[in-house]
């Protein structure tokens, strides 16, 4: 089995500097590649030095997660991807277990490791945990992180499961299936563009699995940090963009106005909070998703939507209300 391990860089030499020398320790089963969205530093120069085994592809443009990761993958030939962000720091034998679990079954499209925090290596980390999920109201979490809770990391999720969606910072997939679903959507430039990737795998009717025997630590944050307005913008927008986009039947239209509604909610939040930026941050991602609304109907009448997408309760209301913040509660 032939797996390309990617990493999308953008002026990333000093998340290269820190972080690539454990990925060509530990891949030894892989063919790791540079993917460098027209980085203005010298990443490639760096890289080209200091790992010459590494194999770089120059994009034209820097046009996100999405269209960074299309643009390269089209140049690669695996069985396997690894969508890797630059900012992971990988484990001895990472790959063997994912291995292993892609030969089980044809029907496996992909897998996620266990995403342990970087700067706090006994917990859980934000983007993927332990494999991601969404609620009846199209809000992801995650086993290991609901919202903004972790979990210490005690062995309750080393195991091998299907889960609905996998994390963006450490994606294995097959390259026929990344093909067969149409790949990223470029339009959501970066943010939750791997939940729409991953609902369109389970509409063709593959798995997606997490595998707690693989286990790597990502720092969060680097290229858009928690607290950055163009975070909460892409988060926001690309949201509703994804709801509809993917979920099945006419009952998608009270669900987006139920998520509006709750948009303005976090709107005022920020207001009382004073975080003026990331109150405009909203209002700006309902004028984009307003304008693209009809490209995003478009898409949603090619697609397949088939079967059930969520879990039957609210993770807001489990979160919030009754105070659950550890997934074995929910």
């Amino acid at each position: 089995m032939n797996i390309a391990v990617v990493i999308l860089n953008w002026n990333g030499r000093s998340l290269l500097e820190e972080f690539l020398p454990s990925v060509i320790r530990y891949s030894e089963e892989a063919t790791v590649y540079l993917a460098d969205n027209a980085s203005t530093d010298d990443s490639i120069s760096y890289t080209q030095t200091s790992f010459p085994q590494v194999k770089i592809i120059r994009n034209e443009i820097n046009g996100g997660y999405a269209k960074g990761y299309n643009d390269a993958l089209a140049k690669i030939d695996a069985d396997i991807y690894c969508l890797l962000n630059s900012d992971v720091e990988v484990t001895q034998n990472w790959l063997v277990p994912v291995i292993k679990t892609f030969e089980t079954s044809k029907e496996i499209a992909a897998i996620q490791p266990k995403i342990l925090d970087y700067k706090k290596k006994s917990y859980f980390e934000y983007a993927g945990a332990a494999g991601g999920y969404i609620d009846k109201l199209g809000y992801p979490y995650c086993r290991g992180r609901i919202f903004d809770t972790l979990e210490e990391d005690k062995g309750q999720y080393n195991d091998t499961t299907q889960i609905f969606w996998a994390s963006g910072a450490c994606l294995f997939i097959r390259k026929q299936v990344f093909e067969e679903v149409g790949k990223l959507d470029e339009d959501f430039f970066a943010h939750q563009e791997e939940i729409d990737l991953c609902w369109r795998i389970h509409n063709q009717g593959y798995k997606i699995m997490y595998d707690g025997s693989s286990v790597i630590y990502h720092l969060g944050g680097a290229t858009l940090g928690t607290m950055n307005p163009k975070k909460t913008f892409l988060n926001f927008r690309n949201s509703l963009y994804l709801l509809v986009k993917n979920v099945p039947g006419n009952g998608v239209w009270g669900l987006i106005l139920i998520r509006m509604l709750m948009d303005g909610l976090a709107a005022a939040r920020f207001i009382l909070q004073g975080k003026f930026s990331h109150f405009l941050a909203i209002f700006k991602a309902h004028l984009s998703f307003y304008a693209n609304f009809n490209t995003f109907i478009k898409k949603r009448k090619k697609l397949s939507k088939t079967g059930k997408y969520y879990s039957f309760f609210s993770v807001v209301w489990q979160y919030f209300i009754l105070k659950r913040k550890h997934f074995n509660q929910l």
